[in-house]
């Protein structure tokens, strides 16, 4: 399987931001933001895989830097920065506009894991991925890294879920 550059991964999606995407505060819902970055990630993970079924496996390090409001653009770039055998981490950036001053702000960064998955549904192998610009290269140094913090809380959350309990609470 051929490795393929990291440029070939990024896709960058503008948005207006619409009245009823807006909290109480007159700002952009979190969770609004999120379900953009997830589709926008799932595009890199298809163009980096080309498998029809990428899927989801964690979000982490969601920052929410600053607010997104009304008379703003939002645009989201992701790319794929780090494989596994079956697993892609894709990173986002998302860049708030307004769009009256044309003044650009870091608005939120995220790490998502997808892992491709085959017509059995079964994870598949993925490409390796190459960065070229220095932006890549650091996001690619580091992904080693956070894939060792992402197993150490899987297996906390496995502990924590082992001491859960599924009865109904109004039982």
């Amino acid at each position: 399987m051929e490795a393929k550059k990291m440029k070939d991964t990024r896709v960058v999606q503008t948005d207006q931001v619409l009245i009823n995407d807006l909290n109480n505060y007159h700002s952009l819902f979190g969770g609004v933001l999120m379900k953009k970055m997830d589709a926008c990630a799932t595009l890199s993970a298809r163009r980096h895989s080309r498998i029809k079924e990428c899927v989801t496996a964690s979000t982490d390090s969601v920052h929410f830097l600053e607010p997104i409001r009304q008379s703003d653009s939002v645009c989201i770039e992701s790319f794929v920065t780090y494989t596994g055998k079956s697993s892609m981490e894709i990173f986002c950036k998302v860049i708030a506009e307004d769009l009256e001053t044309g003044d650009r702000r870091f608005a939120a960064t995220a790490f998502f894991t997808f892992v491709a998955l085959g017509a059995d549904k079964r994870p598949v192998k993925v490409p390796v991925v190459l960065p070229e610009s220095d932006e890549e290269k650091y996001l690619h140094e580091t992904g080693g890294e956070r894939i060792k913090i992402r197993n150490v809380k899987r297996e906390q959350n496995i502990d924590l879920k082992s001491k859960l309990s599924l009865s109904k609470p109004w039982d």
